[in-house]
């Protein structure tokens, strides 16, 4: 495994000419015992798909170094382009997530100096606050400025322990912690450069109608001839329970580099006539 020195060239991996390959890893026994239902990946789904990725996997598994460590490598084998962990960057025992990438990578974990002063800053910050009561950095705090070498730290603006930016070989490795509001404040802050320059030339359209009365397995047949003529775009029945509801709808979505809007508009117009000439009346939903 080959893992590169962080730079911003390094980052970027360049202005991508295609889809960017997006994996994640949600990390903790609790969401596997149904303690906590994880949210993270629901949103980062939504965050990816706006910006023009494609998640191709998310898998969920519990705190076990060796497990983390083969999900990661695993990922990388594959190639993929941006892969986020979620959870496991805290102070206790089982925090092992980024014990785990360092594994994956084929290197070691040590105190970063700037991670540490983020700590030294956060706890200093919640103190002022009466948040908590005393600021010392035990070793069990320190533990949260032990990264993966050449990895960068990402400051926690809304709570203490940093997330991190790493490359493995063609992959950026994105860990941020498991609580949501800290999850989604390192992404959306710390990243925004890199997100900027990945997806520059993403986007994501979609198209959303109500077919009327409808069964899902009348319009099925349209459905398919949509989705075999037009593979690029993701046509998708959502279903309800029996009894609920007679309308339907149907989405349309497409992400990735370039202009899709004019394939998109006309598989949508496609995918409106056949349904119409099923008997059935259709109504656009934004």
């Amino acid at each position: 495994m080959v893992l590169l020195p962080l730079s911003r060239t390094s980052c970027v991996m360049c202005i991508m000419k295609r889809t960017a390959n997006v994996e994640m890893l949600i990390v903790g026994n609790e969401i596997l015992t149904g303690d906590i239902q994880d949210t993270n990946s629901n949103w980062l789904c939504k965050l990816m798909h706006e910006k023009g990725g494609s998640v191709n996997r998310v898998t969920v598994i519990p705190d076990v170094l060796d497990t983390i460590a083969q999900e990661v490598r695993a990922a990388v084998e594959r190639g993929v382009d941006i892969l986020f962990t979620s959870g496991g960057l805290g102070p206790t025992s089982d925090d092992l997530t980024l014990e785990g990438v360092a594994i994956a990578a084929g290197c070691g974990v040590e105190i970063h100096p700037d991670a540490l002063e983020m700590l030294k800053k956060q706890f200093q910050h919640f103190f002022d606050k009466g948040i908590i009561k005393q600021t010392e950095l035990t070793p069990a705090r320190k533990k949260m400025a032990c990264i993966p070498q050449n990895s960068e730290p990402l400051f926690n603006t809304v709570g203490i322990a940093p997330g991190v930016h790493m490359k493995i070989g063609q992959t950026s490795v994105v860990c941020a912690p498991g609580i949501p509001s800290e999850h989604k404040a390192v992404v959306n802050q710390a990243l925004e450069q890199f997100f900027g320059d990945l997806f520059v030339q993403g986007n994501a359209l979609s198209r959303r109608i109500t077919v009327n009365d409808g069964g899902e397995a009348y319009v099925e047949p349209v459905i398919t001839r949509i989705s075999q003529k037009y593979p690029e775009i993701y046509t998708k029945s959502l279903a309800k329970a029996i009894g609920n509801s007679p309308e339907l709808d149907v989405i349309m979505t497409i992400s990735g580099v370039g202009n899709k809007e004019e394939m998109l508009n006309q598989a949508y117009d496609e995918l409106c006539s056949g349904i119409s000439d099923l008997g059935f009346t259709i109504t656009a939903k934004p």
